[in-house]
């Protein structure tokens, strides 16, 4: 089919629905979200794709992906989103959903905390959070935000730092008691590290600060950090935790503070209409609060006086 097609022939509720398919990744879900059935969605797909001359979805292993096509269709249909919007006000209630990417640590820390916020005076927001460590993606269908670590090169989409963070060296008391307390880099040579796992790690700067103790050997690998945190404090070894969460945990304790404690940034990443959804741009100040009101426990400065909530 030629992918060439009259804008007279595709409907605006036709698009809102491919917007609601590509944020979720499910028809389910949209149908869920817009307040339709589910054969109303997939009709609504169809009739579009019929307008379109070409498929705007594809199935992926992780739910329904947009097509190059399909890009340009929901860009366009964010676009009619911000109009209505623009219709209902200022003074209106925001709601909707809003489907964020972001690591583990960020989306618990910073991230939930920041949207139970927003729900106390916009009950009518919610969140949905895919937690992943890796590089921002290139096709972010079914996700409005991305928060990653370390500078992200995208295209046909609006990257701004949002904060940095520290990393240090941490190991329970009790591991601290029998293995004995280092003074000096030299002293890990050979010390059982948890961290992430080397040939899974997609993130350069976090690849990096592993690259500070690069004479200790893995000990406990995962791809979440809350398992290097509950490792850490069961004895596994030293881990290198983001100090946010380690300084939370009272039988943990830093070590060689002056040496070890690489600052990592996080940058948030969405195509450049999302941001002036009015949903989204609530939910931007919301982080913004929560950033500014954890900063101390970001940078490692503050012990474990803030909060998760």
């Amino acid at each position: 089919m030629s992918a060439q097609f009259s804008s007279a022939s595709v409907t605006a509720d036709d698009l809102l629905v491919l917007l609601a398919v590509a944020r979720s990744g499910r028809y389910t879900t949209a149908a869920r979200q817009l307040g339709v059935t589910h054969t109303t969605v997939a009709r609504r797909i169809e009739a579009l794709e019929l307008a379109l001359g070409a498929r705007a979805i594809v199935r992926g292993s992780s739910g329904w992906r947009l097509t190059p096509l399909g890009e340009r269709a929901a860009a366009a249909a964010e676009g009619v989103e911000a109009a209505l919007a623009r219709l209902d006000g200022d003074d209106a209630d925001v709601s909707g959903v809003i489907r964020l990417s972001a690591t583990d640590g960020f989306s618990a820390f910073i991230a939930a905390p920041a949207m139970a916020a927003l729900r106390r005076r916009h009950p009518g927001i919610s969140l949905q959070i895919v937690a992943q460590t890796r590089q921002a993606s290139p096709h972010r269908s079914g996700v409005d935000l991305e928060v990653v670590v370390g500078r992200p090169e995208v295209r046909r989409a609006q990257a701004f730092r949002l904060a940095d963070y520290v990393l240090g060296l941490y190991a329970s008391r009790e591991y601290l008691a029998a293995a004995g307390e280092p003074r000096e880099l030299a002293d890990l040579d050979g010390a059982p590290l948890v961290y992430f796992i080397e040939s899974m790690l997609q993130v350069d700067v976090l690849d990096d600060a592993r690259h500070e103790v690069p004479a200790m050997v893995d000990a406990v690998t995962s791809t979440n950090v809350f398992v290097h945190v509950e490792a850490t404090r069961a004895g596994a070894g030293f881990g290198l935790l983001p100090a946010f969460l380690a300084d939370r945990e009272p039988d943990l304790v830093r070590v060689l503070p002056e040496l070890i404690g690489p600052r990592l940034p996080y940058w948030l990443v969405a195509p450049t209409d999302v941001y002036r959804l009015p949903l989204v741009t609530a939910y931007l100040d919301a982080l913004r609060d929560r950033l500014e009101e954890v900063r101390p426990a970001l940078l490692g400065t503050s012990g474990a006086q803030v909060t998760a909530t």
